[in-house]
């Protein structure tokens, strides 16, 4: 098991590396640089060339990504471009208020989710399931931006019940977001919610049509001693990677949430970043999700080869 955590491990680590080259490589495909966003008319010159010598943009850029990556390695992010401020210090607030949001809408989701997934499952092609499923395919197809908007239309506009728009700093206090917060959460809920319940309801219907689940049923096993037993156990593993994806994707995919709410996390952060070519701002964001990311797919496949010591044999033998 040790082997199969390093692999995963070494499998992560290639990943981050690539991800930050791509987005390194990206941002130097487009347009012009820090120096002519932050310049603007002014660009010309020596003005341009002065700026472009301060922040070392006139090194070559293999050598100006292999800088950046040594000093990431010793916890350097360095200073952004455009502001000279202390990457460190201006991504921390937008992390947090990220991981605010996610942890919102994880906490108001997942529960729901696999609840809804279990009782869709247990009563398939029924009012409850088609009723349920409805919405989660409707969630699940209508673009973010959509479902945002809408939300803002009802909740805010109409029945004015919450603020559509997030109006407080990223510095404040974590409980000056509430409830600005809300609408945000809600947004984020009802995709991430459609993925997990859909996934749940298709692994519970496998289950129950299993060859030991219908022998149980033979042999006079109680219905509901079935389902806690059996059932539930053996079809929420699949849900355990599902859940860790999804996590993955609100810490990192919230980009069309924060800019349709205006809420300050790292998403927004990073359209801002691009559209200033701030590239240690834009490498720094890239390197700290892609880092949650492998982190928390391997703690879901660790989990999942400790609650499953059968598909944890399997992936034993598969390595020698």
């Amino acid at each position: 098991m040790v082997r199969l955590i390093l692999r995963r491990l070494g499998l992560g680590l290639i990943t981050v590396a690539l991800v930050t080259g791509i987005i390194f490589v990206a941002i130097e495909m487009l347009p012009g640089d820090a120096c002519v966003a932050y310049l603007e008319r002014d660009a010309v010159g020596q003005r341009l060339e002065n700026c472009r010598e301060q922040l070392g943009l006139n090194r070559p850029a293999i050598q100006r990504y292999g800088l950046w990556v040594g000093a990431a390695i010793r916890g350097d992010l360095g200073v952004s471009a455009s502001g000279g401020k202390d990457i460190a210090t201006l991504v921390g607030d937008r992390f947090r208020n990220t991981l605010l949001l996610a942890l919102c809408a994880i906490v108001a989701g997942v529960p729901l989710s696999l609840f809804l997934g279990v009782v869709t499952a247990l009563n398939r092609d029924k009012s409850a399931d088609l009723v349920v499923s409805s919405i989660a395919i409707l969630a699940m197809t209508i673009p973010e931006f959509v479902t945002a908007t809408v939300l803002i239309f009802v909740f805010s506009i109409w029945l004015e019940w919450v603020p559509g728009i997030v109006m407080t700093s990223a510095g404040a206090p974590v409980a000056a977001f509430f409830p600005e917060i809300v609408l945000p959460t809600a947004a984020l809920t009802l995709v991430m919610a459609a993925h997990i319940l859909r996934t749940v309801r298709s692994s519970v219907i496998e289950v129950m049509a299993s060859d030991y689940v219908q022998m149980a049923t033979l042999k006079g096993v109680p219905y509901w001693q079935i389902i806690f037993r059996h059932v539930l156990p053996n079809a929420l593993l699949p849900a355990i990677n599902v859940v860790a994806l999804t996590i993955a994707w609100l810490l990192g995919g919230v980009v069309v949430i924060e800019k349709v709410f205006n809420y300050p996390g790292l998403g927004r952060l990073m359209i801002d970043a691009i559209s200033d070519r701030d590239i240690p701002v834009v490498q720094a964001i890239a390197l700290i999700l892609a880092t949650v990311y492998v982190a928390v797919n391997l703690g879901a496949d660790v989990l999942t080869l400790l609650l499953n010591p059968r598909l944890r044999t399997l992936q034993m033998r598969g390595t020698r």
